[in-house]
């Protein structure tokens, strides 16, 4: 499984997740079955409030899941439509990230619980 976590620098696993995903300068994806580390950079992050392209920065990768801090509700509804999970983290780094999602202790972000804004 393909996780994508957004990151605002390139520290790769002592990377810290930025708070929301859309704004974030890079996108750094973890193989679970190969353990390879890849960092790519957004070049959709300084988008209009709405206009995030979500599925366009990360399809290359055949992402699964994204772990975030933060993600609009337009934005889990185009992930969610392109069959990837978003689940949600509280300030952690990629590697704490990567730990709590293989022990199934993260939740799910949904439409319905997703931040309305960008102020939220």
């Amino acid at each position: 499984m393909k996780l994508c976590m957004p990151t605002m620098g390139e520290g790769g696993m002592n990377e810290k997740v930025y708070n929301h995903f859309g704004s974030a300068s890079y996108f750094t994806i973890f193989d679970d079955e190969t353990h390879e580390l890849k960092v790519v950079e957004n070049n959709n992050s300084h988008h209009s409030h709405g206009a995030c392209q979500p599925l366009e920065a990360i399809a290359p990768y055949n992402v699964d899941a994204v772990l975030t801090n933060g993600m609009g509700k337009r934005a889990v509804q185009k992930m969610n439509n392109g069959g990837i999970k978003v689940y949600l983290l509280e300030d952690d780094t990629v590697a704490d990230a990567i730990d709590k999602f293989a022990k199934n202790g993260l939740v799910e972000l949904t439409v319905e619980n997703a931040c309305g804004g960008h102020s939220h």
